[in-house]
């Protein structure tokens, strides 16, 4: 894929009739397997090795936040080429559902309605939506009947009622600390953090029908799209939430812009 970085005019040059090797972006020539997650396979663009993080940040922001989308054609034909890349190595008609996460760019739904040129009519849509930091809670009744409740072996209480009572209270104003960020900030501290494995459920159902609709789906193909992958952990959530609901599926992930090896890094 011709793009190129004009570092003179700090703009982006589309080519897409010509390959280079000094190339911004690549498509995936085959599927990656991602082994964790069974019958999963990858497909999208990635960046090229050689491609600094300034550079691939400045793409990543033109194609997610250049809007409306019909006054960027070369964003459009960009997406094209990548749907048209995915339905030369799957068939889309095998296809039943489609999932995405919630993002505040018009990607994933154009990407979306250019899918639906090749899939079925009766292809579904489903949307996971992530949780908002001001809903995430904490069990405190399970936190004190395993750990503060806790007794010594002579029977005695392993914590004072004051000891106690400071837990409590550090607990509280943690859960104020995390109720006052948004989402975003949420999710930079922890895509290099040592907690990283423990933040997980932060996606739900955007309604009942979708679950509805999810769990109805049995031993049919899905097939997850996202606009940019960048810690994976939106990816790996999907995957988590499908993965409980069924185990057999056969998924296919396709992020316009992404690693593919991220997902197994998120595991």
């Amino acid at each position: 894929m011709g793009i190129t970085y004009d570092i003179l005019n700090h703009q982006f040059v589309f080519d897409f009739e010509h390959d280079e090797t000094e190339d911004t972006i690549n498509l995936t020539d085959m599927g990656y397997q991602v082994e964790a997650f069974g019958k999963c396979f990858y497909y999208g663009y990635e960046f090229a090795p050689h491609i600094d993080g300034s550079v691939r940040s400045a793409f990543i922001k033109h194609v997610k936040f250049s809007e409306p989308l019909q006054d960027y054609p070369e964003i459009t034909e960009f997406i094209k080429k990548a749907v048209d890349n995915l339905s030369h190595r799957i068939n889309l008609y095998d296809y039943n559902l489609v999932v995405m996460p919630e993002s505040s760019s018009k990607v994933n739904q154009y990407m979306l309605r250019y899918i639906y040129r090749f899939a079925q009519p009766m292809l579904h849509s489903m949307e996971l939506v992530k949780s908002l930091p001001a809903n995430i809670s904490f069990d405190m009744n399970a936190y004190e009947k395993q750990y503060l409740n806790d007794t010594l072996e002579n029977g005695r209480p392993r914590y004072t009622e004051t000891q106690k009572a400071e837990v409590r209270e550090s607990i509280n104003q943690m859960l104020d600390l995390i109720h006052n960020k948004d989402y975003f900030t949420i999710a930079k501290d922890v895509k290099k953090s040592r907690m990283r494995p423990y933040m997980m459920h932060f996606l739900k159902f955007a309604n009942k029908e979708d679950e509805d609709l999810c769990t109805s789906i049995r031993k049919q193909n899905v097939l997850i799209i996202d606009d940019v992958t960048t810690s994976g952990s939106t990816i790996n959530e999907i995957l988590r939430t499908l993965r409980i609901l069924n185990e057999d599926n056969e998924i296919t992930i396709f992020s316009l812009i992404g690693r593919k090896d991220l997902m197994a890094d998120a595991i």
